[in-house]
C-alpha cells in the first residue's frame, strides 16, 4: 500500500496558486481517506488540442497536476478530442470556428511531446474524450442534456453577455459544458483543475456526477497567468508570451524582462518550490539579505532547466551575464597572441593601451588610438579606460579590448 505524505503537507503544495478550491474542506477530506485506504486520488485536467504550441501560461494547470503525481497520485491527462469538434465558448463573443479532426490529432500530438517536459510520462494516464463521447449517441446525449435547464446555461457569465448582447450562441455550444462534465463522470475524478474561466464548466462535472451516483468532484482552479507585460493575459497573439519551445538565450532574456512583483507570481505559477519556501524568500527579500536581480535569475534558470536542461540554463546565465552585466558581446571573439615587447611601457609590468590596440587592428594608428581613449570609445574588461597605460600582475596575461562595436581577446606573453 502505498504511503502518502501528512495531509498538512500535501495541501501546503497543492494549495499553491490555486485561485479557489470547491471546496478545501472536502479536499482534505478526500486525501485523509486517501492516507487510510492507500487508493490514490484520480486528478484530472483536460485540454483541448485547438493549437499546436504551448506558451507558459499553458503549464500552470500542467505543473499543478505535476504535483499531485509527486504526491502520488493518478494524474490524468485528458485530450479533449471530441469537444474540441464543438470549440470551447469560453472567453468568446462569437462561435470558435470548427477544427478538422485531422487539425485536432496533429495538435494532439504535439501537446504530449509538450506536456511530458513537465509530467512523469510513464505515472501519466493519457486519455482522449473521444473514447466515451463518440459512444454516447443521440439518445444518450439526450438523456445528458435533461439534467439541466436552458436557464441554468445562461447563467453561465460568457453566453449570459451574448443573450443579453442580442449575439448568437449556437446549440452545439451549449453542450459543450455538458460534454465536459460527463468526462468526469466517465473518468470518476475525484478532482478536476481548470482555471478560474472554467469554473461553470467544472461544476457540471460535480453536479453530472451526483446524477450518476458518483462524490462530487473537487474543482480546483488556478488564475489565469499575466505575460511580459504583468498586464494581459500571456498570449501569443498579444506578443507577451514564452513558449515551452523557445531557444533556452531567448526564455532566460524575456524572464529577466518581468518586473518584480510579477516575478512572485511566476515563482507560484510555474515552479514545484511550496509556499513555504516561496515565503521565506520574500522575507528575505524584504530584509536585504536577498537581492531581487539573484531571485530573478534563479527562477529563469529554474524555469529553463526544467524544459531544457540544467547545462542549458547555466550557459544563458552566463550569456546574459556577460551581455547585461559584464557589458560584452556574446560573439565569439577572436583572440590575437601579443608579445610583451611590443607593447610594453616605461615601467615593469605596464602596457601601453595605444600600441595594443593598434597591434589587435582596432585602430589603424596610435594617434587614432589615443584619439579614441580620450572619447572614452575604449574599454578594458567591459571597463571603460581614459588612461594610455595599464598593468598586468603576470604574464601570460588575457584582456578583452573594446573599441567601439569591435573587441578582441588580447593573449600577452
Amino acid at each position: 500500500m502505498p504511503e502518502f505524505l501528512p495531509v498538512d503537507e500535501q495541501l501546503d503544495l497543492l494549495q499553491k496558486g490555486a485561485a479557489e478550491i470547491i471546496r478545501v474542506s472536502d479536499l482534505r477530506e478526500r486525501l485523509e481517506e486517501s492516507r487510510k485506504t492507500g487508493r490514490p486520488l484520480r486528478v484530472k485536467a483536460g485540454f483541448d488540442p485547438t493549437a499546436p504550441d504551448l506558451h507558459l501560461g499553458h503549464t500552470v494547470l500542467m505543473r499543478k497536476l505535476r504535483h499531485f503525481q509527486q504526491l502520488g497520485h493518478t494524474v490524468i491527462f485528458l485530450v479533449g478530442d471530441f469537444t474540441s469538434l464543438i470549440g470551447d465558448p469560453t472567453g468568446r463573443n462569437v462561435t470558435r470556428k470548427p477544427l478538422t479532426r485531422e487539425q485536432i490529432d496533429a495538435n494532439a500530438e504535439t501537446y504530449k511531446q509538450q506536456v511530458f517536459k513537465i509530467l512523469d510520462a510513464e505515472a501519466t494516464e493519457v486519455r482522449y474524450n473521444s473514447e466515451w463521447l463518440d459512444k454516447l449517441g443521440f439518445e444518450g446525449t439526450i438523456r445528458l442534456t435533461a439534467h439541466f435547464t436552458v436557464s441554468q446555461m445562461l447563467e453561465r457569465e460568457d453566453f449570459h453577455k451574448r443573450f443579453q448582447a442580442e449575439q448568437p450562441i449556437s446549440l452545439h455550444e451549449l453542450l459543450y459544458p455538458v460534454m465536459q462534465g460527463y468526462d468526469s463522470v466517465a473518468l470518476q475524478c475525484d478532482v478536476e483543475l481548470g482555471g478560474t474561466d472554467q469554473k461553470f464548466n467544472l461544476l457540471c462535472g460535480r453536479e453530472l456526477q451526483r446524477h450518476y451516483g458518483q462524490k462530487p468532484q473537487i474543482v480546483l482552479m488556478t488564475p489565469i497567468l499575466e505575460g511580459l507585460d504583468g498586464v494581459q493575459k500571456m498570449s501569443k497573439s498579444l506578443g507577451n508570451a514564452i513558449g515551452i519551445n523557445e531557444p533556452p538565450a531567448e526564455m532566460y532574456g524575456k524572464l529577466m524582462s518581468i518586473n518584480d512583483e510579477l516575478m512572485w507570481k511566476y515563482w507560484v505559477f510555474l515552479t514545484d518550490l511550496k509556499q513555504s519556501q516561496i515565503d521565506v524568500m520574500q522575507a528575505e527579500v524584504a530584509a536585504g539579505k536577498l537581492h531581487p536581480m539573484e531571485v530573478k535569475k534563479s527562477l529563469a534558470r529554474t524555469i529553463i532547466a526544467g524544459f531544457h536542461s540544467e547545462a542549458a540554463a547555466q550557459h544563458a546565465d552566463e550569456n546574459w551575464a556577460r551581455m547585461f552585466q559584464q557589458k560584452q558581446a556574446l560573439e565569439d571573439l577572436e583572440e590575437v597572441t601579443v608579445p610583451f615587447s611590443e607593447i610594453a611601457g616605461p615601467d615593469p609590468g605596464q602596457i601601453r593601451l595605444p600600441k595594443l590596440a593598434v597591434r589587435l587592428g582596432l585602430a589603424a594608428s596610435v594617434s587614432e588610438a589615443n584619439r579614441k581613449i580620450a572619447e572614452g570609445a575604449v574599454k578594458l574588461d567591459g571597463e571603460t579606460s581614459t588612461a594610455t597605460l595599464f598593468s598586468v600582475g603576470s604574464l601570460p596575461a588575457r584582456v578583452v579590448v573594446r573599441l567601439g562595436k569591435r573587441a578582441k581577446i588580447a593573449v600577452i606573453q
